[in-house]
């Protein structure tokens, strides 16, 4: 938040991939929205179905992985069981070893975010946990993102 200015939500507009979230029971707290907690699970899910499905990502045996080193949430409106949620992918930013996804949840037919968020995966060595070039299928994959 800015000032007295909250920023205005993000569109639909500005993703390029959908993937739909089913909210489960267990997700609501007591106050009878989804945790704030939950939200992150749902990024990491649409973002690791994104890469095992368009990029190729082999999360057992893969030489190189990505590791969140920078997260963040935005919330404009809440969900609820057993509410429907349809998340939003963008690539922020691209770079050689590391990239920023850009999330937005939104219910069916709404076209401003409920909730927006993003994340930053440094690209690994899975032994030495040293920073590697992101493979070459995950790079395209990602390119088809960018916002």
């Amino acid at each position: 938040m800015t000032g007295n200015k909250r920023a205005a939500r993000p569109l639909r507009s500005v993703y390029r991939h959908f993937a739909p979230v089913e909210t489960r029971w267990s997700d609501n707290d007591v106050y009878g929205h989804v945790n704030n907690v939950i939200y992150y699970a749902y990024f990491d899910s649409v973002v690791n179905r994104y890469l095992i499905s368009s990029g190729g990502l082999d999360i057992h045996t893969a030489a190189v992985i990505g590791v969140v080193v920078e997260s963040g949430c935005r919330f404009h409106a809440s969900f609820a069981y057993p509410d429907p949620i349809e998340a939003g992918l963008a690539i922020g930013h691209l770079g050689n070893s590391s990239v920023r996804y850009d999330l937005g949840l939104f219910a069916p037919g709404e076209e401003t975010a409920r909730v927006e968020g993003w994340f930053i995966h440094v690209f690994v060595d899975r032994e030495s946990r040293r920073p590697a070039p992101m493979p070459a299928a995950i790079r395209v994959a990602f390119e088809r993102l960018r916002a």
